[in-house]
């Protein structure tokens, strides 16, 4: 067993507490330290084992399914080093659907909040955040992927690499060139379903820590008006919002 004395620090309160010994136990009898040769198989099983026990709902707000009315840094802090403790996949499988649906949570429309939200959080769809690309990983402001602007919505060209769930994802929330001024400040943030046409699969990519991973590219990809998340040209400020929040977790992880 693990040594639990640090959940007594004074900046937890009683339901921290609660949350990490309950989540340890849980851990020890669900969750296994070796891994199959089937990752996406293994870790859609994860996502569906930790939505029905409810630990997804730490990701999203109460409204819609979720543990508290905001997203609890501690609280994903504290079930990130607990399931990285037992399994890296796991861990993996939590943050990704924190990660995939945080921006939905902080700039969401009710409506998009509805049809996503709450099958995150029972685990019934798997998120994806797609931000990074082959010329430009930390540097997003010098991102290439266009969404340009057509009659009744957009069109999406270029491509995205590294994207964690790529390939088994249900959706993606995407950040694109909408070009309202230069760098940083003409991105805006979408989202996007898997089965979108014009959405291609096009490379799986191995790691030695196993999980899905992938590149997408997107050919003339069109997404209706509804598809923006949040305001247009205001998609870096959002994907900075998102990983602020997650930040802190990453640490979390690394040390579980």
């Amino acid at each position: 067993m693990a040594d639990r004395s640090f959940l007594d620090w004074p900046f937890l309160d009683d339901g921290h507490r609660r949350l990490g010994r309950e989540l340890d136990d849980w851990c020890a009898a669900n969750v296994a330290h070796a891994h199959s040769e089937d990752v996406d198989g293994e870790c859609r099983a994860l996502i569906r084992a930790l939505g029905d026990a409810g630990w997804l709902r730490y990701c999203v707000p109460t409204a819609y399914g979720g543990m508290h009315d905001t997203l609890d840094i501690r609280s994903l802090a504290l079930i990130r080093e607990t399931l990285a403790r037992h399994s890296g996949l796991a861990d993996f499988a939590f943050a990704m659907q924190g990660l995939g649906s945080g921006t939905i949570s902080l700039f969401g429309t009710d409506a998009q909040k509805r049809a996503y939200l709450p099958d995150v959080a029972a685990g019934r769809k798997i998120a994806a955040f797609a931000l990074t690309e082959p010329a430009s990983g930390s540097d997003v402001a010098s991102m290439e992927t266009t969404a340009t602007r057509t009659g009744d919505g957009y069109r999406v060209d270029g491509a995205k690499t590294y994207i964690s769930n790529g390939g088994i994802a249900d959706y993606y929330v995407l950040f694109a060139r909408t070009g309202e001024a230069p760098g940083a400040k003409g991105v805006s943030a979408f989202i996007v379903d898997a089965d979108t046409p014009g959405l291609a699969v096009t490379e799986r990519i191995a790691v030695i820590a196993p999980h899905p991973l992938a590149t997408l590219t997107f050919t003339g990809m069109a997404l209706p008006e509804t598809a923006l998340l949040g305001e247009s040209g205001r998609g870096f400020a959002a994907a900075m919002a998102t990983l602020d929040i997650f930040r802190t977790t990453v640490g979390a992880a690394a040390l579980g």
